[in-house]
């Protein structure tokens, strides 16, 4: 038989465009199989996303925030930038004391959840399909909203 196919060129032909089908495909399910090890998971579920609202309480002229990390971790947000957000907005002052925030003015619950709100607005939620499984990605000097669920990729305001 291998005389045949090597005498004959019709044969031959044939016979190779077999052989690389195989191996391509052969190549394909391995890059395939590697891009799914590759692939960053989503939260596939289907329930509405909720924004957590905030806790916290005043003694005297400042502002307590006892579940800020916790908001900061249920957005998947790093919570420097969040931090550092909500200050700017609030034109006020603060700091971490270990697993709260201390804002050094006196600001209403109401007008902090509508900061937050914002922040997931602009930072958290994809602007094609709504979802909240998105990354921050930083390209050269413009920082990038890259949603994991349907590969939408906006660019967001870098200097908070």
């Amino acid at each position: 038989m291998f005389n045949i196919i090597r005498h004959n060129p019709i044969l031959r032909e044939v016979d190779c465009q077999e052989t690389v089908r195989c191996l391509t495909m052969e190549n394909y399910e391995k890059l395939l199989d590697n891009a799914y090890k590759n692939l960053k998971q989503t939260d596939s579920s289907s329930g509405r996303f909720e924004i957590p609202q905030i806790k916290g309480h005043h003694e005297g002229k400042k502002t307590i925030l006892t579940n800020f990390f916790q908001i900061a971790s249920h957005i998947r947000r790093n919570p420097e930038h969040f931090q550092k957000f909500i200050l700017k907005e609030l034109a006020a002052s603060g700091h971490q004391d270990k697993d709260r925030l201390v804002l050094n003015i006196k600001v209403p619950s109401e007008k902090i959840n509508q900061k937050i709100k914002q922040y997931v607005k602009e930072f958290v939620l994809c602007k094609e399909c709504q979802k909240p499984d998105t990354e921050l990605k930083k390209q050269g000097r413009l920082t990038f909203l890259h949603c994991l669920a349907c590969g939408a990729k906006h660019p967001v305001r870098a200097k908070i």
